[in-house]
């Protein structure tokens, strides 16, 4: 997956996304949109074989890439909890 940014401001940003799908995407915007601090964040499709989906993620305070670096994270520790959760009824 490869991020182009198309715009930035102190709050916002919009990101092109290249080789993702929306298992990736959208809970990704779930988690952004449990930060108190994020006051948007969406994703938006076009067309599907002319259009890359392009996320936009607005802040109320702090720097947006700092808003999906922290979603991230937090998706990576639900997911790594999960795992071992399986992996532990599955012996």
């Amino acid at each position: 997956m490869e991020f182009r940014v198309l715009d930035r401001d102190k709050n916002a940003i919009k990101l092109e996304i290249d080789g993702s799908d929306d298992t990736v995407i959208y809970p990704l915007i779930n988690e952004l949109l449990k930060d108190e601090d994020v006051s948007e964040a969406k994703y938006s499709v076009g067309h599907p074989d002319l259009d890359k989906p392009v996320l936009y993620v607005r802040t109320k305070k702090g720097k947006p890439q700092a808003a999906i670096k922290k979603a991230s994270d937090n998706l990576m520790g639900q997911f790594r909890e999960a795992r071992k959760l399986f992996e532990a009824q599955l012996k």
